[in-house]
């Protein structure tokens, strides 16, 4: 049966949730702590999520061709390791660039093979992959702790360009990239046709199992560059590091509009769902809120998105 709903208020549903959330949250921060509305004070916050913000690209492109990538884990894992355990001996800091993005493309056509061409459900191929990295990580480490990250990396992390942090500038730069690619390229139409319809896509000429495949590897050399980021941000390694992030993506990503096939949200609907969890974390941070109520703050803004979105859906 289809819900009948005020037609103001089903044009409110097609309109991301995290746009609302996002002025909710910066409403309430503006009014009741305005000192910490400053760019160096919101620039040190929104920091912090830019390997989020870049991880969230990747995912919310596999989640338009109807697919999921949770093996983001797995590759933060192994390339905060590979940077930061000495295991690959005194090679130039350069070199750990296009080592991660090897390890992406490789993670990236496993997903895509086994999802695209053997029709393996997502979620159980790619939480296998990140098990099996984690594991290796576990193999080599020993149970130990890992060393420090290079210098180099912490240093470039620091900057500024003009009045961004470099990260922060260089996740805008990604997404404005990642929005064009869509927009702009024969790609794009394809993921949108597959996002409403493989079956129609596939006779329509779509190469379906292809872009499935493309849309994986892209996700997952993405994530090696959200690896790179995220590693520098931290002085010392971790067997641990990142392992909530591929679900913090997924949210980002379902808060900003971007449901398994379908696509309002665009790239900047995710973008605003990443910034939400910044904002959230600043706004509980700021009113002395412990870390378990801030969990349940955000399983409760997820929690909205979905209601808003599964109204939506019974409407359709």
């Amino acid at each position: 049966m289809k819900l009948t709903l005020n037609p103001m208020f089903s044009s409110l549903l097609r309109v991301p949730p995290a746009y609302f959330v996002f002025a909710a949250l910066f409403v309430t921060l503006w009014v009741t702590k305005p000192q910490l509305m400053n760019v160096n004070v919101m620039g040190v916050f929104v920091r912090q999520v830019a390997p989020l913000g870049i991880l969230v690209l990747g995912q919310l492109l596999v989640m338009r061709v109807r697919s999921i990538d949770l093996s983001g884990a797995g590759v933060l894992l192994i390339v905060n390791y590979m940077m930061s355990s000495g295991i690959m001996g005194d090679i130039h800091v350069l070199f750990y660039i296009p080592l991660a993005l090897l390890l992406g493309l490789i993670v990236g056509l496993v997903n895509g093979y086994l999802i695209g061409r053997r029709r393996v459900s997502a979620v159980i191929a790619t939480l296998a992959v990140t098990t099996i990295l984690a594991g290796i990580v576990q193999f080599f480490a020993s149970g130990k702790p890992p060393g420090a990250m290079p210098d180099f990396y912490n240093d470039i992390y620091n900057t500024k360009i003009w009045i961004f942090p470099s990260p922060v500038a260089f996740w805008i730069v990604l997404t404005v990239l990642m929005s064009v690619f869509l927009s702009r390229f024969v790609f794009g139409r394809y993921v949108a046709s597959i996002g409403e319809n493989p079956t129609a896509a596939h006779f329509s000429g779509v190469p379906v199992e292809r872009t499935v495949i493309i849309a994986h590897v892209m996700a997952s050399v993405i994530a090696s560059i959200a690896a790179l980021v995220q590693s520098s941000s931290i002085a010392v390694g971790s067997i641990r590091v990142g392992l909530e992030m591929p679900i913090d993506a997924v949210a980002a990503t379902i808060l900003g509009g971007v449901v398994f096939g379908r696509g309002e949200g665009g790239v900047w609907g995710p973008f605003f769902g990443v910034l939400c969890f910044a904002l959230l974390f600043v706004v509980m941070t700021s009113f002395g809120v412990p870390e378990p109520g801030k969990l349940i703050a955000r399983g409760l803004i997820i929690l909205l998105a979905a209601i808003l979105y599964g109204m939506r859906a019974a409407k359709s």
